[in-house]
């Protein structure tokens, strides 16, 4: 569950639920999502507390916190998959170990279906695309440990405001490690900011841009470090096992 789907718009998803496996009767307790369009927050979110049916296990609100008197009065599944669906579909979900998410997404959408007939909705594969993060994460980083906040460490990203699992906050703080990941913006700044706003950014932000510069040969001078410089420069390299030095001393 990691390939591309053809779109811009992308949605970054999470979950909670009762426990591990559907198969086992376990449900969603909390849909978390928020939406990028050309990799910007547009300011959209989804979030939704669902009543179970069903008792939640303890082991399980020790992580998330949601217990069956948080969900007893939240609406069941079928009452807000409409709305949830239409949020979602036709999104690239970046969601991290994928196939858990969406398998319990995929279960909700099966039941509701074959109680209600018609509209059916899903399964979420054949009207989303789906990157998986964990997976992107494993090959990027193979050997190393690859959770959501192993990965705000690498990518100094601060959650330190994360002490118990949330679906809308874990989005947020996935939104920032996919950016990071990707390479692109590591902040989520609305898309809808005003043409004062951004010539107010220009202006500030004057100066500070990169500029190609037009220079004839010899008119930008080299500063060459000194012999001791390139000493000090050289024992770090061997204290870190680098080979740098050498390659840098030829092409000096």
């Amino acid at each position: 569950m990691s390939r591309h789907f053809s779109g811009y718009r992308t949605v970054i998803l999470d979950t909670e639920t009762t426990g591990i496996d559907p198969k086992d009767g376990h449900r969603l307790v909390e849909i978390g999502a928020i939406e990028m369009v050309n990799r910007r927050f547009t300011g959209r979110t989804y979030h939704q507390y669902i009543n179970p049916e069903r008792h939640i296990d303890a082991e399980v609100v020790a992580v998330h916190g949601i217990d069956d008197a948080r969900v007893a009065n939240e609406p069941v599944f079928a009452a807000i998959a409409d709305e949830f669906w239409a949020f979602i579909e036709g999104a690239e979900l970046v969601i991290h170990n994928a196939p858990f998410d969406v398998g319990f997404i995929d279960h909700e959408l099966g039941m509701l279906n074959r109680q209600r007939k018609s509209p059916v909705l899903g399964p979420v594969s054949d009207h989303c695309g789906i990157l998986d993060t964990l997976t992107m994460a494993r090959k990027m980083h193979p050997g190393q440990r690859n959770s959501l906040d192993a990965l705000c460490k690498r990518y100094d990203i601060d959650n330190g405001h994360r002490v118990l699992h949330g679906a809308l906050l874990d989005s947020e703080i996935l939104a920032e490690v996919y950016l990071a990941m990707t390479g692109g913006q590591t902040a989520l700044t609305l898309d809808a900011a005003t043409a004062a706003e951004q010539e107010q950014a220009d202006t500030s932000n004057e100066g500070m841009s990169i500029q190609r510069l037009s220079l004839t040969p010899g008119q930008l001078r080299v500063v060459r470090p000194t012999d001791e410089e390139r000493a000090a420069h050289q024992a770090k390299c061997e204290a870190h096992q680098l080979n740098w030095f050498e390659g840098a001393a030829s092409d000096a």
